[in-house]
């Protein structure tokens, strides 16, 4: 759902960008008011995760394919301003190094998969908790709240491409909405269970579980979590589905893929491909550890660097 530039219009993208910068401050305001420190690797580990399991298409229907957002998963695990700022950072390292997404629709990629998505979702998933309550109420609610989520940031993707002027409302609403329901599926089923890998193992690291982990134990999860991320972008980011993504398939349906066009120079790595690697599964692997450190750091030092304001301003 990664919006390229050339899509969206001049007013589209300024008032996008404009939400979002607002969104993104509230965001940092609140994680460094709110976040605990012991949640910080979690921060830097969650935003590696969710840039690994970008990278990892799965098929649906009709020759498209689809992937993880995450931001009603990051909230869960950390809380819904956390999760704007650990899909924000995802999207940042994504446009700049991987030219995945364009610069002047960052700001659109951001409110659609940052905000409305961990957000929108997380409301879901909260309200889903209260009716059903217990492990199995949670996983449901998880699942559940994946797919809405992935279909409101569809509808939103579809009114900002119609405020532009790129496709109509009558048609781009229902296009997108329709093949981001079969996407939401697998974002649901994605999200609850690795939030029962996470409950199973290491239940305190649950936005709602208060409980702490000693400084042995948070080192070993912590690393051998990192481990576990490489691991899925060296060894399976490279075989995902090459199908078109919702948007794209969208796009080429209805004639308006040729807008595409390339604000910036070329990234170092567009396409997730690193120069100078003639081997495609090498440089992808390459550009997905690359990209799982980058995303992972930047994480982790803005969390450092949130507490540490918050510790001397107490």
């Amino acid at each position: 759902m990664h919006i390229p530039d050339g899509f969206l219009d001049a007013k589209t993208a300024g008032v996008t960008a404009g939400l979002s910068a607002a969104g993104v401050a509230l965001a940092l305001r609140r994680v460094k008011r709110d976040l605990p420190p012991r949640k910080i690797p979690l921060l830097g580990l969650a935003a590696a995760f969710l840039f690994a399991a970008q990278m990892v298409n799965f098929p649906v229907a009709g020759g498209t394919s689809g992937h993880l957002v995450g931001g009603v998963l990051a909230a869960a695990l950390l809380g819904p301003s956390a999760a704007v700022v650990v899909v924000t950072t995802v999207l940042i390292v994504q446009c700049f190094l991987f030219a995945d997404g364009g610069v002047l629709a960052l700001g659109a990629n951001i409110f659609n998969m940052a905000i409305l998505n961990s957000f929108g979702g997380y409301a879901v998933y909260r309200l889903v908790c209260r009716c059903l309550p217990g492990e199995r109420g949670r996983l449901t609610a998880m699942a559940f709240a994946g797919w809405c989520a992935a279909v409101l940031a569809s509808i939103a993707c579809a009114g900002e491409l119609a405020w532009s002027g790129t496709i109509a409302w009558s048609v781009g609403f229902p296009a997108m909405a329709t093949v981001h329901m079969l996407i939401g599926i697998g974002e649901g089923i994605i999200s609850a269970l690795v939030l029962l890998a996470v409950r199973q193992t290491r239940p305190d690291l649950i936005s709602e579980n208060g409980s702490s982990a000693g400084p042995a134990r948070k080192g070993e999860w912590l690393g051998y979590g990192l481990l576990l991320v490489l691991g899925i972008a060296i060894f399976i980011a490279p075989f995902a589905c090459p199908w078109p993504d919702g948007l794209d398939a969208v796009a080429a349906k209805f004639g308006f893929e040729h807008k595409a066009v390339t604000v910036l120079p070329a990234a170092p790595a567009a396409g997730y491909q690193i120069p100078g690697i003639h081997w495609a599964v090498g440089a992808t692997a390459m550009a997905g550890a690359i990209g799982t450190l980058v995303v992972f750091g930047l994480a982790l030092l803005l969390g450092k660097i949130l507490v540490r304001k918050k510790t001397l301003d107490a």
